[in-house]
């Protein structure tokens, strides 16, 4: 079974940034901002309430602090800083989950920092010194630390697979600043493959092991709400009971 999950949340004061409105009733999972990136205290209320109305579990989307550059940009912070950075992030969205008599379902790392505890080891440390504290699940990439480290730590992890991002040769995906628009059916149908033979192909024409356990669309992709609507019709017959 798989489900699917959805970065937002993530506009700042009077900014917005992708149409959530349309995607919730869309996907399972919320990845909800945390204020370092993108979001800030009414844009985290309203996206939990938005949330509980479509019944929409959610989970923490924690960042580097990194407003200017939405959290996509790598930075140099000691583990212990790191942990409390993130522990600070998470606490502040748990207690507007509380408000909402909702509960954290998972943590998941933002941008520049999923990749970096992709493959360094004192990231993905400090990310499981945060997930301590809370004790939910972390999301992540088969194939790197994610894998290998939060088990190790006692952490349940989460296999994603983006829909919306080009794999590179070596598995890795390729992060650019900003998401383009995508081709919603090759989308669909490469989710319905990570899903049937656990792989999907990169931009040089190989095969690379992915998990499918759940699966990513970006609330800002241009084409987000028709994107997310043809993966779920795609894979609807994994799709896991809310």
């Amino acid at each position: 079974m798989t489900e699917i999950n959805c970065d937002m949340g993530e506009g700042f004061a009077l900014y917005h940034l992708g149409d959530d409105e349309h995607l919730m009733p869309l996907i399972s999972v919320a990845n909800v901002a945390c204020g370092f990136h993108g979001s800030d205290f009414n844009h985290m209320r309203r996206t939990v309430q938005l949330a509980k109305r479509y019944g929409v579990k959610v989970g923490a989307h924690p960042s580097l602090p990194d407003l200017q550059g939405f959290g996509r940009r790598e930075m140099k912070m000691a583990r212990d800083e790191l942990a409390n950075c993130l522990i600070y992030q998470i606490g502040a969205l748990r207690g507007f989950l509380r408000a909402e008599s909702m509960v954290l379902n998972h943590i998941k790392p933002h941008g520049a920092l999923y990749g970096m505890a992709a493959r360094m080891e004192e990231v993905a440390h400090a990310i499981c010194d945060a997930a301590d504290v809370f004790r939910v699940p972390l999301f992540g990439m088969i194939g790197t630390l994610h894998e290998t480290i939060y088990p190790a730590r006692g952490h349940r992890f989460i296999a994603e697979y983006y829909a919306d991002i080009e794999y590179a040769d070596d598995g890795k995906l390729i992060i650019t600043r900003e998401h383009p628009p995508v081709d919603t059916a090759r989308a669909a149908a490469r989710c319905v493959r990570a899903i049937r033979e656990g792989v999907t192909e990169t931009v040089g024409g190989h095969d690379v092991r992915v998990g499918s356990e759940s699966i990513c669309v970006h609330s800002d992709t241009p084409n987000a709400v028709e994107l997310a609507r043809a993966v779920r019709e795609a894979v609807r017959p994994w799709l896991a009971a809310s």
